[in-house]
């Protein structure tokens, strides 16, 4: 049979529905009308931030120059902050600066907002996605245990330790593991991302970076265990279980096809612990001495640096809307029903 004449290769059903939808624009009119509603979003949070961090009592003027700075010395410097015009012409022309990637200048430290932010962001991007891991791990293997044998004495303790993570207050955990591992045992530093007097390289970080990782995991790793083990529970008791048992089935590959079925629960609530994560770990980076942009913002907070203030949260509330924006096109590349 020649090239010419041979049938074709048909693909699976699944391949070919997801192929079908991508040609008719399921997914791209899915991302753009996602992509449509991220813009209101972010221009409402920046505006809300704008004018709290404004409003705020607090002078950056008398911050910058002193309480007992003269008049003339004040009024220069509010001009060249450009804090003497009526609040929303000061958000538009920051909205628009903002637009091209300006950011504006520290207050406090004299520099581009973007050159201060830029190192803060990778090490919390760093934090977060050690921490993201630990929860994704974590949440899974706790939430399949619980699920798979909840009578067993293995089950109720899973549950029992993803309920204690979601209660335990990380503030305290956070100390408690400082004081535990970092000041009685020794096994981890205290703080910050390199010893002062140690080889430095990536060991070094490793080690610094394990005590605030599962710091800023524990609450997420709960719920994600939780909400997991509650929808591969709802799934492993249904017909779609006992159909696949009926057809001779091993244990493992039911397993496989309920998990499978209990997928989107998962990537939902893994997609907002990893939004949590990236803008909840303020308290985290404080205690650490972690130098990322939680810390940032919290020292730009205590310093009145607006701009630096304004930058940042602009910088989270994009990498927010982001991951959600994420989350949803891969539920509905899983889920063809939620394209609508």
């Amino acid at each position: 049979m020649s090239a010419a004449t041979a049938p074709p290769v048909r693909r699976p059903a699944g391949a070919r529905i997801r192929a079908r939808a991508l040609g008719e624009g399921g997914i791209g009119r899915f991302l753009l009308r996602r992509l449509g509603l991220a813009v209101p979003t972010l221009l409402g949070v920046t505006a809300v931030v704008y004018a709290t961090v404004a409003l705020v009592p607090g002078d950056p003027v008398s911050v910058f120059l002193g309480p007992g700075a003269p008049a003339e010395a004040r009024a220069a410097l509010a001009e060249r902050l450009g804090l003497d015009e009526p609040l929303p012409v000061r958000y538009v022309t920051w909205l628009g600066h903002a637009a091209t990637g300006d950011l504006g200048v520290s207050v406090a430290g004299q520099r581009p907002v973007t050159e201060l932010l830029a190192p803060a962001l990778g090490q919390t991007l760093l934090l977060t996605g050690a921490a993201f891991v630990l929860v994704l791990v974590g949440g899974v293997l706790l939430g399949a245990a619980g699920a798979t044998r909840p009578e067993s004495p293995l089950g109720r303790l899973c549950g029992a330790l993803s309920t204690l993570s979601i209660s335990a207050p990380q503030y305290s955990v956070a100390l408690l593991l400082i004081a535990v591992f970092a000041v009685k045992l020794r096994w981890f530093p205290a703080g910050g991302t390199h010893s002062a007097f140690g080889a430095g390289g990536p060991s070094d970080l490793l080690s610094h970076l394990v005590l605030p990782a599962v710091a800023a995991a524990l609450v997420p790793l709960g719920l994600t265990a939780r909400v997991f083990r509650a929808a591969l529970a709802s799934v492993l008791a249904g017909e779609l279980a006992d159909a696949l048992r009926a057809r001779g089935l091993g244990r493992l590959a039911v397993w496989r096809h309920c998990a499978h079925n209990a997928s989107p629960a998962l990537l939902t609530i893994a997609g907002l612990q990893l939004a949590y994560l990236l803008e909840g770990v303020v308290f985290v980076e404080t205690l650490f001495a972690w130098p990322g942009l939680g810390r940032l913002l919290y020292d730009a907070v205590a310093a009145r640096d607006l701009p630096l203030v304004q930058g940042g949260v602009l910088v989270v509330a994009v990498a927010f809307v982001g991951i959600n924006i994420l989350v949803d096109t891969a539920h509905a590349w899983i889920d063809l029903r939620v394209r609508g």
